[in-house]
């Protein structure tokens, strides 16, 4: 899953970038309101992470711009701003959450999927599709009663895969969920994970659709 962040401390970015790589989110980083800007209305993120403290424009005309605009990507402002009139404006601008710096790793990753979870409809934090169940938090996926724990590349691929069963996703499409900017992505990359994730749990848990790409079956 891809996350835009926008935050212009490189400290603060290179933490998060990292952390959130190693969750299985395919991370891209821009550091100035323009270029937040361009990104958010390029697409293609589930989420961003936006800072107010911007140069080039500060986070919440971002956010202004951005849902005038018609852009309805998810937004978690992460700010040291703890002020309530900050807050208020935030959420009035239609950000869907707001926290305050500096804060735990974990409470950050908790946030995002309390929101793309209220993005797509459900209540729990697991994605069910016939006899495949996947974790959104642990990272555990389970198919036909075998259990494996995925690494972060092979959670993005099933969390991609299972966010609508049924539905078939080409590997243009599956890489541009998965890798992020930059990414120097090899011709059988998707490939190879698909064959790894069949090893861990069995082989009907990605079905092939010839000329097609992949999909899990629906429920």
């Amino acid at each position: 899953m891809r996350v835009l962040l926008i935050e212009d401390d490189r400290m603060i970015g290179e933490g998060l970038s990292n952390g959130l790589s190693a969750e299985g989110y395919s991370v891209d980083w821009v550091r100035d309101g323009a270029e937040a800007e361009t990104a958010l209305l390029n697409g293609g993120h589930a989420l961003a992470l936006l800072d107010l403290g911007l140069p080039g424009g500060d986070g919440l005309q971002v956010l202004r711009s951005a849902r005038a605009a018609g852009i309805d990507t998810s937004v978690l402002i992460i700010t040291a701003r703890d002020g309530l009139e900050s807050r208020v404006a935030g959420l009035d601008l239609g950000a869907d959450d707001y926290l305050v710096k500096p804060f735990e790793t974990r409470e950050l990753l908790a946030r995002m999927r309390a929101i793309l979870r209220r993005r797509a409809g459900r209540a729990s934090a697991r994605l069910v599709a016939a006899e495949t169940e996947l974790d959104t938090e642990s990272h555990v996926l389970s198919h036909a009663g075998t259990i494996a724990v995925l690494s972060a590349r092979e959670y993005a691929l099933m969390h991609a895969l299972m966010e609508r069963p049924g539905r078939i996703l080409s590997r243009a499409q599956i890489e541009e969920r998965i890798y992020g900017w930059g990414e120097e992505v090899e011709s059988n990359a998707v490939d190879a994970l698909i064959l790894t994730v069949r090893r861990k749990v069995g082989k009907g848990v990605i079905l092939n659709v010839r000329g097609a790409g992949w999909m899990v079956p629906k429920p």
